[in-house]
């Protein structure tokens, strides 16, 4: 894992200064610090400024970056774990090109030697990729399928600037960039930035499974990998097949030269993970973390200390107070230069701090939903079919009777789901999805004074392999996986996901509907198949993924600083109307309804405009000196 930036100018006749480390790149490198305590790496040559800050998970001694192919001079930056390394390594000497060094990163410029483009349909693992071709001045940005891993770019002219972070890129522009409007709209609908987009004009994100080539005068995008999942040919599963590729993902992402601990809730994910770990490594004896919460509802302690003591482990848990999320979303902001709206950014990171004392990384349970049928919305799916076919007086009075219950602070209560349920029953079938799914409905950002930004067109097909898809690609890639990236890395500990294996994600392609939503029932296979390693009350327990009592905290000890940040009027500077921002709040403190996640949406966007307002001009004569 990593941190990488620079600056390429694709310009014939020029070059980059030698000033250019300690006036530009240097700034760059020192927001990238959290992401790579272990050593900083720095290539300035021709047109090109590089660097990268590592933290160090395989080959410890010798996987310094940037790396250089003395032949050709091309040059390499990767953030992430390219897991095949060791089959690569001997694929590629079969042809002649001998890797000398130990890390998994010492592959890729001998790989891109050998295949060119293609390079990327050859790893395995996570990465964002950064390449520099002097030979024929091109500059390739990839990201890995999933989307585990970031990079921001943007062009201006004929000079490129990337950065795994978005405050590194701001450091490293010569101007101070504009707001974009339209995406922060897709922000406030959504929690996050959806690839291309990023809060700032002109900035872009490499979409997942996404190679850019920048060459002279040309730009080329391709979309190198999608999840097949509506196209894959559906097959009857088996439980021997798919335990052999869940495994083998587990033994390449743990084949490491670092301690590693899992992060435990006990829920079906993360505790499978766990106890294949255990079965797969059983003289290992890592450590395991979990939150805790003083609201029973939100609290999984006991069944995380329960889950670790079936594999022998130990757990550490880490108590969640209100008091601790002002100050710590201030410094995520910070540090990232980012909004993310999901609350459980906080407690992801106060995990991660805890655990970096022990380990670099940790093992996660992202994925599995969005890829075998775990969230609730996908029964939901099939149950408004059946809605809609109810007479339309009927269909009033249910919407009737469940718009009268109030609301509740309880984790994911019945009254949110019945409310959501029948507010977007009689939509269109994606249209519902998404009503289901944002963080601020259409209706409410008008409210706001924000126009909702246009939503994603997808293909057709069955209504749950598109809203799987649509999951995978957008809520997991930006949402739940950028939160544990900058989470994780804020604190310099890598998370990974096994369930994110591209073998993985394969076999869940191929699983016909029943066996991930059959009626109410979610996960289906993935349940079965759990019991091997799991007792059943694990298996079944009722969903409840990681949440926050946010409903509670803003109307009690957090209520205090969400209105004078509310009132600050800086919302203003987005589009949003302070009056209507207010008047959520409260309506939120008066039970009216519950805006805990609009109101938090709202107080993240805050807390990056007025680390937006910090940033300065890189002072002229540094600018000018950037390229000569």
């Amino acid at each position: 894992m990593c941190g990488i930036c620079g600056i390429v100018s694709l310009q014939n006749d020029s070059t980059v200064s030698k000033s250019f480390s300690s006036s530009h790149l240097t700034p760059m490198l020192e927001r990238l610090s959290h992401r790579g305590p272990q050593g900083r790496g720095i290539n300035i040559s021709g047109r090109a400024a590089l660097g990268a800050q590592r933290l160090a998970i395989r080959g410890l001694s010798d996987g310094a970056q940037p790396l250089t192919d003395a032949d050709s001079g091309v040059v390499v930056l990767c953030n992430g774990e390219i897991d095949n390394h060791n089959d690569l390594r001997a694929w590629l000497a079969q042809r002649g090109r001998i890797v000398r060094h130990a890390s998994d990163i010492s592959v890729l410029p001998a790989l891109y030697l050998e295949l060119g483009e293609e390079f990327v349909n050859k790893l395995r693992g996570v990465f964002a990729v950064v390449i520099w071709d002097p030979r024929n001045q091109k500059l390739i940005l990839a990201r890995d399928r999933a989307g585990e891993r970031s990079l921001f770019f943007i062009r201006e002219g004929n000079s490129i600037t990337f950065a795994t972070e978005l405050s590194a890129l701001a450091a490293g522009l010569p101007h101070k960039a504009n707001i974009d409007e339209r995406a922060i709209a897709s922000y406030l609908s959504r929690g996050y930035f959806t690839a291309p987009s990023a809060p700032f004009c002109g900035v872009k994100k490499v979409r997942p499974g996404e190679i850019i080539i920048f060459s002279p005068g040309r730009t080329r995008q391709i979309q190198y990998w999608q999840w097949p999942a509506a196209k894959t040919f559906k097959t009857p599963p088996s439980f021997d097949g798919f335990d052999y590729i869940f495994r083998e993902a587990f033994r390449i992402q743990s084949e490491i030269d670092v301690d590693y601990g899992f992060f435990l809730s006990g829920g079906i994910d993360s505790s499978l993970i766990a106890a294949v770990a255990k079965k797969i490594r059983p003289e290992r004896k890592p450590l395991c973390y979990t939150l805790r919460f003083s609201e029973p509802s939100y609290d999984e302690g006991n069944f995380a200390k329960r889950v670790a003591g079936l594999i022998g482990s130990d757990i550490i848990s880490v108590e969640v107070k209100p008091e601790m999320f002002p100050e710590e979303l201030k410094r995520l902001v910070s540090i990232t230069g980012e909004p993310l709206a999901d609350p459980a950014w906080i407690p992801t990171a106060l995990l991660s701090r805890r655990a970096a004392q022990d380990v670099r990384l940790v093992f996660s349970g992202e994925g599995a939903d969005e890829l075998f049928g775990g969230y609730p919305t996908y029964p939901g799916a099939i149950l408004a079919v059946y809605y809609n076919r109810l007479p339309v007086f009927l269909r009033r009075v249910v919407r009737e009777i469940v718009e009268t219950l109030p609301p509740s602070e309880r984790k994911v209560p019945l009254s949110f789901l019945l409310k959501k349920f029948v507010k977007g029953g009689e939509m269109s079938p994606f249209k519902r999805h998404l009503f289901w799914t944002a963080n601020i409905p259409s209706d409410l950002l008008m409210k706001l004074g924000i126009k909702p930004a246009a939503e994603k067109v997808l293909p057709e097909g069955s209504i749950i392999d598109l809203a799987q898809l649509y999951d995978f690609e957008t809520s997991l890639a930006e949402g739940l996986l950028s939160k544990a990236d900058r989470g994780g890395m804020s604190a310099s500990l890598e998370i990974r996901c096994p369930f994110l294996d591209y073998s993985v994600i394969d076999f869940a392609a191929s699983l016909p509907l029943r066996w991930r939503v059959n009626g109410i029932k979610t996960k289906v296979f993935l349940k079965k198949y759990a019991l091997r390693y799991l007792p059943s009350d694990i298996v079944y327990r009722r969903k409840r993924g990681l949440s926050v009592p946010l409903a509670k905290w803003l109307r009690g000890p957090l209520q205090s600083w969400a209105r004078k940040k509310l009132k600050s009027g800086r919302l203003e500077e987005a589009g949003v109307c302070t009056e209507a921002a207010l008047s959520l709040m409260d309506e939120h403190i008066s039970r009216k309804a519950d805006y805990a996640r609009p109101l938090w949406s709202l107080l993240v966007l805050d807390e990056w405009l007025i680390w937006n307002a910090e940033q300065k001009d890189i002072p002229e004569a540094a600018a000018q000196n950037r390229i000569l």
